[in-house]
């Protein structure tokens, strides 16, 4: 059909040719000018470039459509070009055709023009579809491969991708490198018996803990004293007892209130659990999809049947330590979620139980702390026994010191673990102390140089090294420590001077007060003592002047008196008091005070020494520094053993008792 409609126009593409084989050739170029052909020729390229850019069907199509079809087929060259004007600009109504010359050549080049964007459009089309077919192509391809991957996945679970199986290789190959276990880890109590200095504590802890009826704990005392190592040995040694209600697998879930951070949306809560939401927080891809929220048990649920174990309990934030009460009450751990549907039969049934029953987390607390118990909920602190680990004295560190060298398989110079007790009261910093100097060991030739060139040594003999005083004084020196004790007592007597006893968390230690005083005008004295002490040792000063006049009848304003606490510590409390008045009796009267002697304790104005806290914690701080007699309260007398420490602890009532232990030779008011 094309052939019989769109004849003229390749007629015109080869019409000479027609011409010669009919033989009429004259005839023709006398019907045509030579402007004619020219425009001919014209018509006929515009012609081709159209079935070439256009195709031959759709150009006929066009036609038709735009009632073109009898100018294509026309002799006259205007009606032709009307022809292809209706096309290309797709107007059925244009009309007339042009009859002049002039008229067909502007309409020819116009028809250019349109010709040329139609195919530069064209191109950039064909350009475009070229691009999208590739994305299209290149995206269909990486469908089709993730979609055998999940196939493959699915089939084969435990399949991984090369990148995957070069990340396992590596963490395999670091599993197959480790160093030597630490030497914390090394010289760590494996009994309760290796624990030095503690036996009362652990005692009672063991007690706690053995009971049919186990309670929750809070443990108070200095760091590094064992807190942590107690628990663990303890809960391993009930564990085997009939009555016990924690079986052999009972598990020990350690964690530390400093790192317990939590969201008050509960949107995240590692130790009482929290609920991912389908949503923001990634709920497993199967729940998601549903809409599913996910509840996630916390470190509460992981200790149920055993001990939940919380190192400085003091530093969490009050309102979780409230949300642990609520656990600890009702033995469960409760979740919810506004995206949790009771009536959504997809929900699995784990989640439901979570949701409708909680999580099981019926553990025993054990809560440690540096701190006082001021840093503990008070509701929490009543649920719980409170147990308080000792401050350990040199001859602790001693023993540890010489318990560690021999686990080190060390020999000690003589007086090193004495050394090492000088500078710390904690049994793990003595333990870092005696490591770094084993390390010092181990590099000094000079000392332990003995391994001959080509003989096979064990590890044992390479590392059995001696430890020098030098060696721990390198460590020091390089570690900035200095020794914990400055303060010494002596056998000497000495006026107006006098060890008094304060206490800061659970760390006692001996104050140092001395006291000078000059005669003045009559009732012009002047009385100085120093502002940094603290107003509560200050009133101490003036209590003690009133007992001063009462036991002595001398007036401290006919002296310009000077009171000062060495190092200018603050003296939080009154218990200074009957020191400060020893110190000031000595200075009027000339009589010397023991320096082996250590007191504490208020003075009232009718000069009764009045009870004072912390005796226990200050007694410590007396035997370290080399005290030998302490002097406390009366009323306090209950609150620490006769002999403790091996200290002559001797309670009074008045000011008068306390003289008798205080001055050389005692001092009476008779004497006075």
């Amino acid at each position: 059909m094309f052939r019989k409609l769109f004849g003229s126009i390749k007629q015109a593409l080869a019409h000479k040719e027609n011409l010669n084989s009919k033989g009429d050739e004259k005839k023709h170029q006398a019907e045509i000018s030579p402007d004619d052909k020219d425009l001919e020729r014209e018509i006929q390229a515009l012609y081709a470039i159209v079935v070439d850019v256009v195709g031959s069907d759709r150009l006929v199509l066009q036609a038709g459509k735009m009632d073109a079809l009898k100018y294509l087929r026309s002799e006259k060259i205007g009606e032709r070009v009307l022809a292809l004007r209706r096309i290309l600009e797709e107007n059925p109504t244009l009309s007339p055709a042009p009859s002049s010359k002039s008229e067909i050549h502007a309409q020819i080049v116009q028809l250019s023009e349109l010709m040329a964007d139609i195919i530069a459009r064209r191109q950039i089309e064909d350009r475009i579809d070229r691009k999208v077919s590739e994305k299209l192509e290149k995206d269909h391809s990486d469908y089709v491969k993730d979609i055998k991957l999940q196939i493959l996945r699915e089939e084969r679970p435990n399949a991984e991708t090369p990148h995957e199986a070069k990340k396992r290789e590596h963490l395999e190959k670091l599993d197959s490198v480790s160093l030597t276990q630490s030497v914390m880890e090394l010289l760590r109590p494996k009994s309760l018996e290796e624990i030095v200095g503690q036996e009362r504590a652990v005692k009672s802890l063991r007690a706690k803990l053995a009971s049919p009826y186990p309670q929750h704990l809070i443990l108070y005392g200095p760091p590094g004293v064992g807190k942590t190592t107690a628990a663990r040995l303890v809960l391993e040694s009930v564990r085997e007892l009939d009555y016990s209600p924690f079986g052999l697998d009972a598990p020990f879930v350690e964690t530390d209130g400093t790192t317990l951070r939590w969201d008050p949306r509960d949107m995240t809560n590692p130790l009482l659990g929290s609920v991912h939401d389908p949503i923001y927080q990634g709920a497993q891809k199967s729940l998601a999809e549903i809409g599913i929220p996910e509840p996630k048990p916390g470190l509460v649920t992981d200790a149920h049947g055993g001990i939940l174990f919380i190192d400085e309990i003091g530093e969490m934030d009050m309102m979780l330590q409230n949300k642990l009460l609520k656990v600890l009450e009702d033995k469960r751990a409760f979740f919810e979620s506004a995206y949790y549907d009771p009536t959504d039969e997809r929900v699995p049934p784990y989640v439901r139980m979570l949701f409708e029953n909680g999580a099981p987390a019926d553990f025993v607390l054990i809560g440690a702390t540096t701190r006082d118990s001021h840093s503990i909920n008070p509701a929490l602190r009543s649920r719980c026994a409170e147990i308080y680990f000792e401050p350990l004295t040199p001859a602790h560190i001693v023993d540890i010191v010489k318990n560690a060298a021999a686990k080190l398989n060390v020999e000690l110079d003589e007086g090193i673990a004495e050394t090492i007790s000088e500078y710390t009261i904690e049994g793990r910093k003595a333990i870092n102390i005696l490591a770094d100097a084993y390390s010092l060991a181990l590099e000094d030739d000079t000392v332990n140089k003995r391994f001959e060139v080509g003989k096979d040594y064990t590890i044992e003999e390479l590392t059995r090294v001696k430890i020098l005083k030098r060696h721990v004084y390198e460590v020091a020196q390089v570690s900035r420590l200095f020794q914990f004790v400055t303060k010494k007592a002596s056998s000497n007597s000495t006026v107006g001077h006098i060890f008094g006893l304060g206490v800061s968390g659970f760390i006692g230690s001996v104050i140092e007060i001395e006291a000078m005083v000059f005669p003045a005008e009559k009732g012009k004295g002047t009385i100085r003592f120093n502002e940094t002490a603290g107003s509560m040792a200050k009133d101490s000063v003036f209590n003690a002047a009133s007992v001063l006049r009462q036991v002595t009848g001398k007036d401290i304003h006919d002296y310009d008196v000077h009171i000062n606490v060495i190092g200018g510590g603050n003296i939080d409390g009154p218990s200074a008091g009957t020191a400060i008045l020893s110190a000031l009796v000595s200075a009027v009267t000339g009589k010397k005070i023991r320096q082996d002697v250590a007191v504490t304790g208020e003075i009232s104005l009718q000069g009764k020494v009045r009870p004072v806290g912390g005796v226990f914690e200050k007694a410590y701080g007396a035997k370290q520094a080399g005290i030998k007699t302490l002097v406390i309260p009366k009323e306090n007398a209950k609150d620490i053993s006769q002999g403790h420490l091996g200290l002559k602890i001797f309670p009074v009532d008045t000011a008068e008792e306390a003289f008798k232990y205080i001055f050389d030779e005692g001092l009476t008011l008779d004497k006075v």
